[in-house]
């Protein structure tokens, strides 16, 4: 029997996409076939995207009849969300990346996006809310909720292990976000070096590349935090594990967050989290219990408690060996995806039963 074919628009070059792909793969065995926007949404690209945006809304039909898939899935509900309203291809499923995905709110197409996720939410067969915060957002959208599968992917357990190596004596954080200005990477920077200044000793390894990389070697050498900061560039997504297992504590400062997998994975190999104090994070952190919530543009309370956390190593490592088992439980990529794609086989069934 010919495998199931499914079409997946959005940006493939993602961890969140490839994690996704290879579990509909290995646990549904699918064939994928992919196909994106040629720009991102950075920028003077911004521009440009809309205007590809508009040429794909005339030609995704014959490219969706091209493919012949069974089964059309995407990853945003706004710009890939709507394509996949529009192909013609049933059953459709959809994920909201996001806390809304009409990031920022402030912008000018803000009501257009808005228009496209409302498109996207009525016509699909399935919605993933990777998380509560992107439900709720659904709620509030007036989702129809028998609609929504609400479950993280979750990580890959057996590439991220619990196996921590890092020296106690000494801060070992880790950053795995992309160099973008919502990272707030310079929030974290400015947080060590107010620890330099007290002669903490520290090493901070920031993993990954993006186009903050040039402004923030800057900011290092202006701090005098140079030789204590590690920028490593872009990196294979099964060198990340190598860092994390290396580090005692993971800090990510973004202003805006859904579900971080990239939380998942410290918490699975060892590194207790001082995070965002976001909803999406709230959802899996409590307050100096498993990890510590910070406002994410306040480099001197981030430094206060990257201070108390290092002073108080009985609290941080019963988190770890907690939140290890906490990611086992419900973002296990194995058992996740294997509901994820049994959900999308029986959309199928069931389609192919009615047409």
């Amino acid at each position: 029997m010919p495998k199931k074919r499914i079409l997946f628009l959005g940006e493939t070059y993602r961890a969140d996409a490839i994690t996704w792909m290879n579990g509909l793969r290995d646990f549904g065995d699918f064939e994928i076939v992919t196909w994106e926007l040629g720009n991102n949404n950075n920028g003077v690209n911004r521009v440009k995207r809309i205007f590809e945006l508009s040429k794909a809304i005339l030609t995704i039909k014959s490219t969706a009849k091209k493919l012949n898939p069974d089964m059309v899935i995407a990853e945003r509900t706004t710009s890939y969300g709507y394509l996949a309203a529009i192909c013609g291809v049933k059953p459709m499923a959809v994920a909201q990346q996001g806390i809304s995905d009409l990031w920022p709110t402030n912008s000018a197409t803000y009501l257009l996006k808005k228009i496209l996720q409302n498109y996207a939410f009525k016509n699909a067969d399935l919605i993933h809310a990777w998380g509560d915060v992107m439900a709720q957002h659904m709620k509030e959208s007036n989702v129809e909720m028998s609609k929504v599968l609400l479950l993280p992917k979750g990580i890959n357990l057996d590439l991220f292990e619990f196996k921590n190596t890092s020296d106690t004596r000494m801060i070992h954080a880790v950053v795995t976000r992309a160099l973008q200005p919502e990272y707030k990477h310079d929030v974290i920077l400015r947080a060590f070096g107010i620890l330099k200044q007290k002669n903490i000793p520290f090493k901070l390894i920031i993993v990954g590349d993006g186009i903050e990389l040039k402004n923030l070697r800057f900011l290092a050498k202006e701090l005098n935090i140079q030789t204590e900061v590690d920028f490593t560039g872009r990196v294979h997504n099964f060198d990340i594990p190598k860092f994390l297992q290396q580090s005692n504590f993971y800090i990510s400062m973004p202003i805006t967050e859904g579900v971080s997998a990239s939380l998942f994975e410290a918490m699975a190999c060892g590194c207790f989290p001082i995070v965002s104090n976001l909803p999406g994070n709230k959802n899996w952190i409590k307050e100096k219990v498993n990890g510590i919530l910070v406002k994410s543009e306040n480099h001197t309370k981030l430094a206060e408690e990257l201070e108390w956390a290092f002073n108080n190593p009985k609290v941080t490592e019963n988190a770890i060996i907690e939140n290890r088992k906490l990611v086992e439980e419900k973002a296990n990529y194995k058992t996740n995806m294997k509901k994820i794609a049994d959900t999308y086989n029986d959309l199928i069934k069931i389609k192919s039963t009615t047409s």
